[in-house]
């Protein structure tokens, strides 16, 4: 018998130079970018997106009458972070040419009167799980800037704003107590996102309210194993279902436990998460469903950053800002779709890479 041997040159995978991406940063440049998409929707009044609940005909009121403070930019979450990013943008730039501008709008919209017309609202028979959870979350953001910003109109806007926040944090903890299973998509009702927003506001101000986000958190994600992350995203994604209930496990768990949670929740991430994670492609800007994916590049980015800083992993910033790099400067398309709330994902996004 005649073994027959053949030399053949095995070519090595090339390894191809990963491209640095910038880092985004809060400045005046930057600022003056972001602000006017807030700014110019958040008295915009029409279109409007109700999605009440209608009692009776005396329910069909305008937009204004309905929400006095956040009835702009489309829908109420997104008049509420619209304001949200008007107010960092102040509390991060105390210079700001338009602050005054800004503070005037802020102060006329979350008055005290208009605050318990909101409360009225949620308070109504037909509309107790109107904006949940995902409007909730926002609002503890909106609660969270205020008590952290020392000056004396955010003291005034927060005391405002008040009878609003203990209304929705008594409604989130209601919730949580009677939602057995998380929502694990990638649009407004997921629980991972709205648990993470949450619990930045619970850590500060409010302690039983932490202690049951810490709780449900740990029941819903504790025992959760090989998240399938290639899967995402679906077409009308603006959340990542996988990164953000790793954000908050981030949040909840000790880094030497969090580490161990997360190698078993996204094996081999940590190592390669561009292996993973492609930016999300938007096909069609005017609408207002596909636009959501800009939204997803910014929210995965600040995902990445929260995950890639706590644990000192330079491939995960970089993914994040080449994420964050793709959707920034295509916000500005002259598409209300996407301009009435993607900057306040930006910005919080550029927070968040700090």
């Amino acid at each position: 018998m005649i073994t027959a041997f053949s030399c053949r040159k095995i070519n090595k995978p090339i390894e191809i130079a990963e491209i640095t991406y910038a880092k985004p940063a809060l400045n005046e440049k930057s600022a003056a970018y972001l602000y006017h998409f807030a700014f110019d929707c958040i008295e915009q009044e029409y279109p409007n997106k109700l999605e009440q609940v209608l009692g009776d005909k005396s329910y069909l009121k305008e937009p204004s009458e309905l929400h006095p403070s956040f009835y702009g930019c489309f829908d109420w979450h997104s008049s509420v972070h619209g304001h949200w990013t008007l107010l960092n943008i102040i509390k991060e730039l105390p210079n700001f040419e338009q602050r005054e501008e800004i503070l005037n709008k802020l102060q006329k919209n979350i008055s005290r009167e208009n605050i318990l017309k909101e409360v009225a609202f949620f308070d109504d028979e037909h509309n107790k799980n109107f904006e949940r959870t995902y409007g909730w979350a926002w609002l503890l953001k909106v609660s969270e800037t205020l008590q952290d910003w020392d000056t004396d109109e955010a003291k005034e806007l927060n005391e405002n704003l008040n009878p609003l926040v203990e209304l929705i944090e008594t409604k989130y903890i209601d919730f949580l107590q009677k939602l057995k299973y998380p929502i694990r998509v990638g649009e407004h009702p997921n629980t991972a996102f709205g648990m993470s927003f949450a619990l930045d506001y619970a850590k500060k101000y409010s302690p039983e309210f932490e202690k049951v986000l810490i709780e449900k958190a740990k029941e819903y994600y504790m025992n959760d194993i090989g998240c399938p992350i290639t899967w995402e995203p679906g077409g009308f994604d603006f959340l990542s279902p996988c990164l953000q209930e790793a954000s908050l496990m981030l949040k909840v768990l000790p880094i030497e436990e969090y580490v161990v949670w997360l190698d078993t929740f996204l094996p081999d991430f940590r190592n390669n998460p561009s292996s993973y994670l492609e930016v999300a492609e938007v096909t069609d800007r005017s609408d207002g469903k596909l636009a959501h994916l800009d939204g997803l590049n910014f929210s995965r980015a600040w995902c990445l950053y929260e995950i890639g800083n706590a644990l000192e992993n330079d491939k995960m910033l970089n993914l994040a800002n080449k994420h964050f790099d793709y959707s920034y400067t295509k916000m500005d398309s002259g598409e209300y779709a996407g301009a009435h709330w993607l900057a306040s994902f930006a910005l919080y996004a550029t927070l968040k890479s700090n």
